[in-house]
């Protein structure tokens, strides 16, 4: 009997040397740990096409087709200012980085979970793509939500204690400080404005040479996004839907 039992646990031991260099050997990815969902169909979109002989500028944002975007946004009801903003950040971050293969439809996605657009609490977008008032998610006091203190004197948020998202996209100061860009060619990167958040936002998922067309590297970069894995579930189903509801870009 007490042979039986030390061989009971030299054979426990075995087994936990044995899992333990495995994982040491084989590290899992974050998406791999949480078990990566496929990503959802990457929607195209039809651009405007340029007159005979001109040739774009550097980082200057393509545009959507007026009548392809009227169509799209009729089929997906995304509000067609908040869709041109979509289309023309996934083109620009798949420009500059071609690898990334993210598509305007994730970023839509984000964009309706977060904000519902940019119309949370009965705002709308202007024309120049501002919000048409604060969006501004409740205080990260950590009732309920992550702690994290002020990080930006309340200068987007208006809470000098504790930090808030912002805009849109719902960036937090502390993010937007490294990650804001600016999408309408400005001079300012602005968290209100959805060209920005836009661009951002797709930026930010593109970013670490994460490949979007994987299960792994779109999973990773909403969970980067989102630490949740109900929010991953829900930004795959809605993209699925835009990709869906839209259809061909032709």
């Amino acid at each position: 009997m007490l042979r039986l039992k030390r061989l009971a646990v030299f054979s426990v031991f075995v087994f936990c040397v044995v899992t333990g260099f495995l994982f040491w050997a084989l590290p899992l990815s974050g998406a791999q740990a949480r078990g990566a969902l496929p990503p959802p169909p990457r929607a195209e979109a039809k651009f405007e096409v340029l007159s005979a002989g001109s040739t774009p500028a550097v980082n200057v944002t393509r545009s959507a087709d007026a009548q392809w975007l009227l169509r799209a946004a009729a089929q997906t009801g995304i509000p067609a200012r908040a869709l041109r903003a979509y289309v023309a950040a996934a083109g620009a971050a798949s420009d500059s980085t071609p690898a990334c293969g993210i598509g305007w439809n994730t970023v839509a996605a984000i964009g309706f979970i977060e904000s519902a657009h940019g119309t949370y609490g009965g705002g709308h977008l202007t024309s120049a793509g501002q919000a048409s008032g604060p969006i501004i998610g409740p205080s990260l006091d950590g009732d309920g939500f992550a702690a994290i203190a002020d990080t930006d004197d309340g200068a987007l948020d208006g809470d000098a204690h504790w930090d808030r998202a912002v805009g849109p996209m719902q960036f937090i100061p502390s993010t937007w400080r490294y990650a804001g860009r600016d999408g309408n060619h400005d001079g300012e990167a602005d968290p209100f404005n959805i060209d920005d958040a836009a661009l951002s936002a797709a930026s930010y998922l593109c970013a670490q040479g994460r490949d979007l067309t994987t299960a792994a590297g779109w999973t990773d970069a909403v969970y980067s996004y989102n630490q949740s894995d109900t929010y991953i579930h829900e930004v795959r189903d809605q993209a699925k839907a835009y990709a869906a509801l839209a259809g061909p870009a032709g």
